[in-house]
Parts: structure tokens; C-alpha cells; sequence
């Protein structure tokens, strides 16, 4: 087993390797994540989400911002994020605060969804109670036959994305026997190295 197989730098660059190879070996959904956030109170909660874009920046999802989820973040922009690619037997952590999005990107990436899409978006008080499905599915065929001329549904205001901005991201790699590898990368905002990474291995 060769030692120190995860690079000791260029955490973004390493993630780009490993979610193209994920892109080709994950039957479903390689840009699944699980996003991690809290109340004010530090009260946690976990869903799974799809990862919508990442660069530099950071590593963009969208939601609905009256959602549970959306209450959290606009209340406590804080998260975590984890990919698990078990046909690679890898995984990815990744730590830091959230910005929304511009009303720019998300009207771009509303509208890049099929139709339906974004009519069950528009139609859906997500994540508040609903007295039956026949309410929501009702309001799905209203919504559809209203905007289906266009093509297009008008982007509710409250429907928007946020942007983890990465402070720490950590790779793990499976190895037998239970002897895994692991890196942690840090930003490092001050003094010369200011907005570059340090790194570590971490025992297992």
C-alpha cells in the first residue's frame, strides 16, 4: 500500500479529479452531498441534496429558503457538506459559512429545469405540513396549465441558492483492514500563504 497517496495540496483541484471519476463509476446521482446545518441553538439536521456547481468559490445547491433547511441557513449560515462515492470507496468532507447565491445565478438555474420541475418548485410549501397530496398535485396542474404557453415558470423570490465557501476539506480514501488514509486541508487567510491551504494527514 503506497504512503501518502492524497497530494498535500490543491484541495479544489483533487475534488475536480475525484467528482469527474465519481461522474463515471456512481450509478446514481454523483453529485449527491449531505448538507449539515443548525438552528440558532445548535439544534442539527442532515438531508441529502445535489451539488449544482462548484469552482473556486465554493460548492452551490439550491432550495427553497422557507423550507426547514432554508430557515436554518438564512438563520445560522453555517455547514457541512459530505459526498460518499462508494463504487471509489472515497469520501469528501468539506466545513465553512454560506452565502445566497445571486438572483442572477438562480433565475439562471431555475430555468434550466424542465418545465415540471419547476412547477412542482412553485407549487410546493416545502416543508410545512400538507392536509393531503390531492392539495399539492392540485396546485401543480393550476400552476402547469397557467405558465405552460411560456414554457416557463416565474422564479419564486424565496426559491434561491447558497454557496458553502470552504474553510476545511477533508479526503478519506477506503483501505483494508480498516487502515485509511486521510488529509485534512485548511484555508490559511493570513500572513504570506493568505487564501491558500495547509494540510495534515489524520489518523484514521
Amino acid at each position: 500500500m503506497a504512503d501518502n497517496a492524497l497530494p498535500d495540496s490543491d484541495p479544489m483541484g483533487l475534488f475536480d479529479a475525484w467528482f469527474a471519476e465519481a461522474r463515471e463509476t456512481e450509478p446514481n446521482d454523483s453529485n449527491a452531498m449531505a448538507l449539515a446545518t443548525a438552528t440558532p441553538d445548535a439544534v442539527p439536521s442532515v438531508r441529502m441534496v445535489l451539488l449544482k456547481g462548484h469552482d473556486d468559490r465554493g460548492f452551490v445547491f439550491y432550495t427553497n429558503a422557507q423550507s426547514r433547511k432554508g430557515g436554518e441557513v438564512l438563520a445560522n449560515p453555517q455547514a457541512a457538506l459530505l459526498f460518499h462515492w462508494k463504487s471509489l470507496r472515497r469520501q469528501v468532507r468539506i466545513e465553512g459559512p454560506l452565502e445566497e447565491v445571486t438572483a442572477e445565478e438562480a433565475d439562471a438555474y431555475f430555468h434550466s429545469r424542465p418545465f415540471v420541475s419547476q412547477v412542482g418548485s412553485a407549487a410546493s410549501d416545502q416543508s410545512r405540513p400538507l392536509d393531503s397530496r390531492s392539495t399539492y398535485t392540485d396546485r401543480v396542474d393550476a400552476l402547469r396549465a397557467e405558465y405552460e404557453p411560456a414554457g416557463e415558470v416565474p422564479r419564486p423570490p424565496h426559491w434561491t441558492g447558497f454557496r458553502v465557501k470552504p474553510v476545511a476539506i477533508e479526503f478519506w480514501i477506503d483501505r483494508p483492514n480498516r487502515l485509511h488514509e486521510r488529509r485534512r486541508f485548511t484555508r490559511d487567510d493570513s500572513g504570506e500563504n493568505g487564501g491558500g491551504w495547509t494540510s495534515t494527514l489524520l489518523y484514521p
